[in-house]
């Protein structure tokens, strides 16, 4: 039988006929391609069909979407650079685009949510109990490019989830039932918080809260403990209401107390105010009566003035009726005086009317004819003079003896007087 070695020789012997082999044909075709022109062609067409398979699966143009954060890597030198949202330029198989959301994420272990799932938390009592934990956390957009290199591509279940998991399950093992379930929740999740905060911000993550929800306990664990709050519950209630019946008793004491402070001092306020009251009543007697006696002293004043008042007002009244008396009568005088000088001059200014009118009758002797018969012209339609009347129709009414005038009727004056004279003219 051939041994170990001699079968590993042959082995080796075949691998190495076959390299030789192929890379003689590697050499013969490199030779019949670049010796050729089709062989060229072939080439060119070969490196731009890889040339455009390479632009559509690593272009040179990539975007990152709103709400994210980009980091290019550079393959060749390994320098990280942050890339914001928008376009930005890529160098095929040069640099690396890796894109993170800067959005706050939610993550819920799903498969502790009850006791009866595949990976229920662990308390100190060994049983398994279920939490509905909330996570919500972001990256921190200004230390994306340090922390780059070490975090995955994704981060939600590369690293949130398995380091969330390890600290629930381990900060909850040290708890009991009771604590998670009611006593120490909220301190637990203040603790599991700080931690979480502590662990991820070295990573560049902001773990925004934690909420632990709903807890799931086994189904006789739940029955004990909700009998045994019940029992604590009636205790307590038995405890507060023994508190409350000496707190009252303890009031009924005290309101009593206050009661009999309240009387005695409202007694001795009574007193007080009766004393208080006696002495004002004595003090204001004093004062009282020499108050009334200067009340009558005033009245009497007030009455010797009211009457030395109206003394005046009579004299000052009489006073005034003598010079309204003198007033009167001087008036009066001043009212004749003025009568007579009227009629003084009135009469003086018709004597003097007169004196010319009689002068001017001296010179013109018709001048009483025509005003006779101006006047009476509205009166009188037709007026005939006698021959008698020594040319003056009313001589004989006058008293006057005129001058015969020559033969023949006296001249004939015609008027025309309104209808309403004429009438009165017949009539007279």
């Amino acid at each position: 039988m051939e041994s170990f070695k001699d079968r590993f020789k042959k082995t080796v012997f075949k691998i190495y006929v076959f390299v030789r082999a192929a890379c003689a044909a590697l050499v013969l075709g490199c030779i019949e391609v670049f010796g050729s022109p089709r062989g060229r062609r072939y080439l060119a067409g070969a490196a731009l069909t890889g040339t455009l398979v390479l632009l559509f699966f690593r272009p040179p143009v990539q975007v990152v979407p709103s709400g994210e954060i980009g980091v290019r890597i550079n393959r060749l030198t390994g320098g990280v650079g942050v890339v914001p949202e928008g376009p930005t330029l890529m160098v095929p198989l040069v640099h690396e685009l890796r894109r993170y959301p800067l959005r706050d994420q939610v993550y819920r272990p799903q498969a502790s949510a009850s006791a009866t799932d595949a990976a229920p938390f662990q308390t100190v009592e060994g049983l398994s109990v279920g939490v509905a934990v909330t996570v919500r956390y972001a990256l921190d957009p200004a230390r994306v490019g340090e922390v780059a290199k070490r975090l995955p591509t994704n981060v939600g279940s590369d690293l949130i989830e398995p380091v969330v998991d390890g600290v629930l399950h381990r900060a909850l093992s040290r708890h009991t039932v009771r604590e998670i379930f009611s006593d120490k929740r909220i301190e637990i999740q203040d603790d599991i918080e700080a931690e979480l905060r502590t662990l991820l911000g070295k990573d560049g993550i902001t773990v925004r809260s934690l909420y632990l929800g709903h807890v799931d306990l086994p189904a006789q664990y739940r029955a004990g403990l909700e009998g045994m709050l019940a029992e604590e519950l009636a205790t307590e209630k038995m405890r507060y209401t023994l508190q409350l019946k000496e707190k009252k008793v303890k009031e009924s004491e005290l309101e009593g107390d206050a009661s009999k402070v309240q009387r005695e001092k409202a007694a001795e306020a009574a007193a007080s105010e009766e004393i208080i009251a006696a002495k004002a009543r004595e003090e204001a007697m004093k004062h009282v009566l020499p108050l009334k006696e200067k009340e009558i002293e005033q009245r009497r004043l007030e009455a010797e003035a009211r009457k030395v008042q109206r003394m005046k007002d009579a004299e000052g009244e009489a006073e005034a009726r003598k010079i309204e008396t003198v007033a009167e009568a001087d008036s009066r005088r001043k009212l004749s005086d003025a009568d007579a000088y009227r009629i003084e001059i009135t009469g003086k200014a018709n004597s003097e009317q007169m004196a010319r009118d009689s002068a001017l009758i001296a010179k013109n002797p018709l001048l009483i004819q025509k005003t006779l018969a101006d006047k009476l012209s509205d009166k009188i339609q037709v007026i005939v003079a006698p021959p008698s009347a020594g040319g003056f129709f009313a001589g004989g009414l006058l008293g006057m003896q005129g001058r015969a005038q020559s033969a023949g009727p006296a001249p004939v004056a015609a008027r025309t007087p309104a209808p309403a004279a004429n009438d009165n003219a017949e009539g007279e």
